[in-house]
């Protein structure tokens, strides 16, 4: 009986130990003023992630035949993460060449920084470039910025209509291929695959909700084909190994480029297109996947 009382205060005594040395986890936010500040709902993601998508449903981008869906390449977004005692966000914007300055200088005048302008696509028209941007401070202050500079262009704000809850794809073929389930959304069924590294960006680990998965999207273009966009993030190690395998399939390699500007361990971002047999282009998008070191 002593022994027994002995092991009891022994396992209270390592218990008390263990959580006054744990490491606190960071605070949970309620992103209702967020929201409010930018007039627009998003969800949470996992990581603590709470995203909100601003969809380019205002522009009618072309490449090749191919109008573009909102969902495969036209989707601005803002991720947000609260961390002890400030809040980040960091994200991408889908913007028209004449936009994109008064967007810069109105997010300088908030302080958040740019950390790449470029090009995703080849041969769209009209011409869209890719701003990304992040910031640090008072979530509704940063939200209050994006909102300013998201009024410079002609981006929606009104919700969009239901979801679709089908779509002119075999979908099952598609996640058992590529190994992961891929959703609806915006007129295209989307994958958002992660990576097994930590990434971290001044000390703050970058969740994959916030840009860091491998991105592939699918847009039905009908008789079974359909136009796919999105983007691998790489090491510099599988960068032409993946480049390889997409250009033997008859996928083009349309930028290759960094998305941050002090990440560690240091990542590129390939983009891609095609419109083809759907079965044929995720073969050749899985056989590129399997160079890169994806979580399982």
């Amino acid at each position: 009986m002593v022994m027994k009382n002995h092991l009891s205060l022994l396992a209270l005594s390592m218990l008390a130990l263990a959580c006054a040395t744990a490491v606190p986890a960071p605070p949970r936010a309620d992103w209702k003023d967020v929201e409010a500040a930018l007039g627009k709902s998003g969800s949470m993601q996992r990581g603590n992630v709470y995203k909100v998508g601003f969809p380019r449903t205002d522009l009618a981008v072309r490449v090749d035949d191919v109008q573009l869906a909102p969902g495969l390449a036209l989707g601005s977004w803002a991720a947000f993460l609260q961390l002890p005692g400030h809040a980040m966000v960091m994200g991408d914007l889908v913007l028209a060449e004449n936009e994109v300055n008064d967007v810069i200088s109105a997010l300088q005048a908030g302080g958040i920084e740019q950390t790449a302008l470029h090009n995703h696509l080849l041969r769209e028209s009209p011409r869209v470039m890719y701003l990304h941007f992040g910031g640090h401070g008072d979530g509704v202050a940063l939200a209050r910025t994006l909102r300013a500079a998201l009024e410079k262009t002609k981006t929606p704000f009104t919700p969009a209509g239901p979801p679709a809850t089908s779509i002119d794809l075999p979908t099952g073929e598609l996640d058992a291929i590529l190994g992961g389930s891929g959703r609806i959304n915006g007129g295209a069924y989307q994958f958002a695959l992660p990576r097994a590294e930590r990434v971290v960006e001044h000390g703050v680990e970058i969740p994959p909700a916030a840009g860091m998965a491998i991105a592939i999207n699918f847009q039905p273009t009908g008789n079974g084909r359909a136009a796919i966009s999105g983007d691998f993030v790489l090491l510099a190690s599988e960068v032409n190994r993946v480049i390889r395998d997409l250009r033997a399939g008859g996928i083009e390699v349309t930028a290759l480029h960094s998305h941050m500007l002090d990440e560690e361990p240091r990542l590129f971002f390939m983009h891609f297109w095609a419109n083809d047999d759907a079965l044929k282009l995720v073969r050749t998008l899985r056989a590129a996947l399997d160079h890169t070191n994806r979580a399982r």
